[in-house]
């Protein structure tokens, strides 16, 4: 399992499943909170740890296909691995084609259990460092002036300053000054360096 602190939401309106779930969590050293409806997930919020929702497909307020649909709606998508007691060809590509790590039956085999759990806990992870470094590097581009962010899309292009300055109406020499501003703004020694940092948020420029 992963190494870094992570939590795992268990939703299940039986109880003695969410026990035996949370005690084989447990025992491979990963924290979780069991629910026994959405209603109460909903409630809790999103974790601001790296985790996932181990959720039951039948529950008795809203099913977890709905609550999958719901979250990714409403821009709280959080890995899920689906189990389920009445499992079906139908349910299953329906829910992994809307981002699920796993569809397991019950009994749930332990060992499957918990390298679905790991390999959602790395995708939350990753998932949670990307829009991280989004934010990032928005500020960034939020620091520059109007002129810096006109070069920065021009270099962004491919274009090279001499063809900036022609489209912008300014001389060359202005160009370069400008986008020594603009990559020390932007944190970066090298046009290389920028268009890697930039390719998030290049649709945004």
């Amino acid at each position: 399992m992963t190494e870094e602190e992570s939590l795992v939401l268990i939703v299940d309106d039986d109880e003695s499943v969410r026990e035996a779930i949370a005690d084989l969590l447990r025992s491979a050293g990963v924290d979780s909170v069991s629910f026994g409806s959405t209603g109460e997930l909903l409630s809790f919020g999103k974790p601001d740890r790296p985790g996932c929702i181990i959720l039951d497909v039948q529950l008795p307020d809203l099913n977890g296909l709905a609550l999958q649909e719901q979250l990714n709606a409403n821009g709280r998508s959080i890995p899920i691995i689906f189990i389920t007691g009445f499992g079906d060809v139908p349910t299953s590509v329906r829910a992994m084609k809307a981002g699920a790590i796993d569809f397991l039956s019950k009994p749930v085999d332990a060992d499957e259990l918990l390298a679905a759990v790991d390999r959602a806990i790395e995708q939350d992870r990753s998932s949670r460092a990307e829009a991280r470094r989004l934010i990032e590097v928005s500020a960034l581009v939020e620091g520059l002036s109007a002129r810096e962010r006109d070069v920065l899309r021009g270099v962004s292009s491919g274009l090279m300053s001499k063809q900036i300055a022609y489209d912008l109406g300014l001389t060359e020499i202005t160009i370069k000054v400008h986008r020594a501003s603009m990559m020390k703004k932007m944190q970066v020694g090298s046009i290389i360096e920028l268009i890697r940092l930039i390719e998030p948020v290049k649709d945004r420029l």
